[in-house]
């Protein structure tokens, strides 16, 4: 009986990601390669090599960007979304765009709403999307944690988040996510915890002004929306 077939990613030069420096997957292609150290198999340690049966599974101890593999080989720890491994055969190399079924391409390069030049003026185009995501952003934090392979989301969280936090501050969290969830609709029909038809997005009003370069904020009282390099309000208001 062969062995079983599984998922593996590592570094964009296919270097593990545990240490950077202790298996090159890519140069072991039709080769075994073996784990660092003797022992027990624990995962989460260098006591063993990780695998996935899925390839959103992968994404615990893993991130984006990353290369990916065909490996087999003979579990010996099971842990719900990874397999621990003494070794592995490298069957060949994968391409992540076309093994991920959500956009991988733009969750590695996520559009900087800041880095857009934002509209010359505000509309009530963009004051009636302000509404929308009034009404829905509440549901979006649950709705798209639960939706998305959260170690996935994870993944695609930090290379989006960080900055555009920084930019404006901890009021725009839910935007980020809102953006995020927009990677998935290729894979992701039904959102979770809140009511929407069949195949629509929810969140789509976020991200229309996220695309545009505006990125609205809340500070309990105010409405505002913020673009341009500096994150500069370009408008602040009560919603009616």
């Amino acid at each position: 009986m062969s062995d079983e077939t599984f998922y593996k990613l590592a570094r964009p030069d296919g270097w593990d990601f545990y240490t950077g420096k202790t298996i090159n997957y890519r140069q072991n292609i039709g080769k075994i390669v073996k784990r660092p150290s003797t022992g027990n198999v624990e995962l989460c340690s260098d006591t063993a090599i990780h695998a996935s049966r899925e390839p959103n599974q992968c994404f615990v101890g893993a991130k984006i960007p990353c290369s990916a593999y065909l490996v087999t080989g003979k579990p010996y720890v099971e842990g719900g979304e990874k397999c621990g491994f003494k070794q592995l055969r490298i069957i060949k190399e994968l391409e992540p765009k076309k093994l991920f079924k959500w956009n991988y391409q733009e969750a590695c390069n996520p559009i900087h709403p800041f880095k857009i030049i934002p509209p010359k003026k505000i509309t009530e185009k963009h004051i009636a999307l302000v509404r929308k995501w009034d009404s829905v952003r509440d549901s979006v934090w649950d709705s798209v944690r639960h939706s998305v392979w959260h170690s996935v989301g994870d993944s695609v969280w930090g290379s989006v988040g960080a900055s555009v936090r920084h930019s404006v501050g901890n009021s725009v969290w839910d935007s980020v996510r809102g953006y995020i969830g927009c990677l998935f609709t290729s894979v992701v029909k039904n959102w979770r915890y809140i009511d929407h038809r069949g195949g629509e997005y929810p969140f789509q009003s976020v991200v229309d002004l996220w695309q545009v370069g505006l990125v609205p904020s809340y500070d309990g009282k105010q409405w505002r929306l913020h673009g341009g390099e500096k994150a500069s309000v370009l408008w602040e208001g009560v919603l009616k």
